[in-house]
């Protein structure tokens, strides 16, 4: 490679692994696997190495991938939360074993979890703080979060100060159970275990977080007052004693060869352990020798992270199933000859959408590669070998569930059931509409839903608020108590605001946010009901997508006839929103950039409570755009509109 190529191609790398740590670390959305993002990595640090003339300051080889979000306070770390160097090995582990005096210290080796790195502070005993890694130096304060936390002590027997290193992770069974409501709720799902957990320890609301039963392990104490220890082991055990959740293997190893053995043992049992993990930790483990040896700007020379490769199977593809979910699309699995994947048996995995299939020109018959997406989801990867007979797989131009004609929207991916009654969707369509977000009925789950189908008790939406209560006690596991305290839940949700009752119809499009809108625009759902879409489309904030598919939903005979009789049961159909005055009547603000106090839902709702609406982009019609740091295209179309352009100080005058 020349050196005009060397330097465009660490540009490259520089740029695409730092849009990669944004996905990964911030947006916990990753569009890559970690081994892909690795070997992305390795190639930039090999190139920096050989041309170090073009290695910039901020290099993604030298920094740490993440960063402190701004929905939460900023903590500055007492100790530096390292990342780890990977190898990828034996070869590698023995290289890096080379630096190290093997005569002055012997080797910890444990689990590495997949999941989010945070610090737990402890004073006198008390947990007080907790936060995210970040950058390694400023992390978020998610100590609310972590309360929900069970195997967090929120006490300990402890006077002085202790601070403590671990990974927040979601157990597999947690993350199944997660993935089945997205699912059921016609949500994209989690992609693996660590993008859930990350996801849910960022969650504004801590009641989310103690629902989807998150964990910690406990691996390293990076500040205490009082007590020394002379090796890492000895750390684990100390911290094991105070009433932290540690590893349940970590194994002190007196040479590098045992250790490699160890790692072996850790990576062979993987796929029967209980949370996700994608290698194994080796550390020095005398610490004065750890003292010693140090850090590079990056990585601590006295550790590193053996990173297993995903493991890949072929299989034969012996049919392809065709699943309805709540909106109606059509997703393809396929059914495949059983193989063991990462210590479990698969039998099928999904194919994803009908461009998919025909991008990879799979047809049954097929040898297919399968491997676990985050060790956890079955997914076909590729076709290895095509069948003798077979040819690309078709999609079907009929709902099997219903056998109504299917369609596939402009610029999507998917195919829909056009018939807004077929039982396939109605589950879904309850489990949506029951759901916190939608009319927030408690008790009223999926299993109590199924139960109820079941039963013949319930046959559409509406039938909720018609339930016979002397029916349901006579369900399995449900009994009076449970009966009325449903009734009570269902009673409640008929006063909520009407938002939230058109969030819960599922409409295409339709969020909770465009909801509120229509709402608040109409008052009523008898308004939304006789507006066309030309007029629905006058909404700030609600394009011509929405406003068809709302018009679409509200025209149809069939939801005329649930409108009448959820009003007969006495269901609100009138937006709640209160306004305290109407000084920002028939305004417009348009909110970018990062406010000093005030969070973007903080301060839509000032505005919405004044008579104010908000919009996100920024027109001729925009009234005010309240910008703060890092405000971006939407400050710059501000300016070329000529819209005014306001601070938080004046936004604070304005509501004065």
């Amino acid at each position: 490679m020349d050196v005009k190529a060397a330097e465009e191609r660490i540009k490259y790398l520089s740029d695409t692994l730092k849009y990669h740590n944004k996905k990964y670390y911030i947006d916990d959305a990753p569009e890559i696997e970690d081994f892909e993002y690795d070997a992305l990595l390795r190639e930039l640090e090999e190139l920096e190495n050989a041309y170090p003339q073009f290695k910039r300051e901020d290099s993604p080889a030298v920094t740490v991938g993440g960063a402190a979000l701004k929905l939460f306070s900023e903590v500055t770390h007492t100790v530096k939360m390292e990342s780890l160097q990977d190898v990828f090995s034996f070869e590698e582990l023995y290289a890096f074993a080379e630096k190290i005096d093997t005569s002055r210290t012997t080797f910890s080796v444990e689990p590495k979890i997949d999941g989010l790195s945070v610090s737990l502070e402890y004073k006198d005993g008390l947990f007080f703080r907790g936060s995210t890694r970040g950058d390694g130096v400023t992390g978020e304060d998610v100590t609310a979060n972590l309360m929900q936390i069970k195997s967090i002590p929120k006490a300990i027997r402890f006077d002085g100060e202790l601070e403590v290193r671990g990974e927040v992770y979601m157990p597999k069974k947690s993350f199944e159970r997660l993935t089945e409501r997205q699912e059921l709720m016609g949500e994209a799902p989690a992609k693996n275990p660590r993008n859930a957990a990350a996801g849910s320890l960022r969650q504004k609301n801590p009641k989310i977080v103690k629902e989807r039963g998150l964990d910690i392990f406990v691996f390293n104490i990076q500040k205490i007052t009082g007590r020394e220890f002379s090796s890492h082991i000895e750390t684990l055990d100390f911290v094991k004693s105070l009433g932290f959740h540690t590893l349940p293997t970590y194994k002190r190893c007196k040479t590098i060869e045992e250790a490699a053995e160890e790692i072996r043992r850790i990576g062979d049992s993987r796929g029967g352990l209980p949370y996700d993990i994608d290698g194994a930790v080796v550390k020095v483990d005398n610490l004065e020798y750890r003292r010693e040896l140090g850090s590079t700007a990056k990585y601590p020379k006295w550790a590193a992270a053996f990173k297993y490769p995903p493991e890949e199977k072929e299989t034969v593809l012996k049919s392809i199933e065709i699943n309805v979910g709540r909106t109606g699309a059509l997703t393809p699995t396929a059914v495949f000859d059983p193989i063991r994947l990462a210590g479990t048996t698969v039998s099928r995995a999904t194919l994803h959408n009908e461009d998919f299939i025909t991008s990879k020109g799979i047809g049954i018959g097929d040898t297919v590669t399968v491997r676990k997406a985050g060790d956890i989801i079955p997914e076909v990867l590729s076709v290895s070998k095509k069948g003798e007979n077979s040819s690309v797989y078709k999609m079907p131009d009929k709902c099997p569930s219903c056998g109504s004609p299917v369609t596939r929207e402009a610029g999507e991916a998917v195919l829909r059931c056009t018939n807004a009654d077929c039982p396939a969707q109605l589950l879904r369509h309850l489990i949506h509409f029951t759901s916190r977000d939608a009319m927030d009925i408690e008790g009223l789950g999926p299993a109590m839903l199924e139960q109820l189908l079941g039963a013949g008790l319930i046959h559409s939406i509406d039938d909720i608020y018609s339930i016979d209560y002397e029916e349901v006690k006579k369900l399995d596991r449900v009994g009076e108590k449970s009966a009325e305290n449903l009734k009570n839940a269902i009673e409640k949700s008929k006063q909520n605001d009407a938002a939230k009752l058109v969030f819960a119809f599922g409409i295409r499009h339709i969020g909770s946010k465009a909801a509120a809108l229509l709402t608040e625009h109409f008052g009523s759902v008898e308004a939304i009901e006789a507006a066309s879409a030309a007029e629905i489309e006058t909404i700030d904030g609600i394009g011509g997508v929405l406003a068809e598919s709302a018009a679409e939903f509200f025209a149809l005979p069939e939801t005329a006839a649930m409108l009448e009789r959820l009003k007969k049961s006495g269901v609100n159909m009138k937006s709640l929103k209160e306004v305290r005055d109407t000084r920002f009547a028939g305004m417009t603000f348009v909110l970018t950039g990062t406010l000093p106090t005030y969070t973007r839902s903080e301060a839509s709702d000032i505005i919405e409570s004044f008579g104010g609406k908000t919009s996100s982009s920024v027109s001729k019609k925009t009234s005010f755009v309240l910008a703060g740091e890092e405000a971006g295209s939407k400050l710059d179309k501000a300016n070329k509109l000529g819209v005014k352009v306001i601070n938080e100080d004046e936004f604070r005058e304005m509501i004065r």
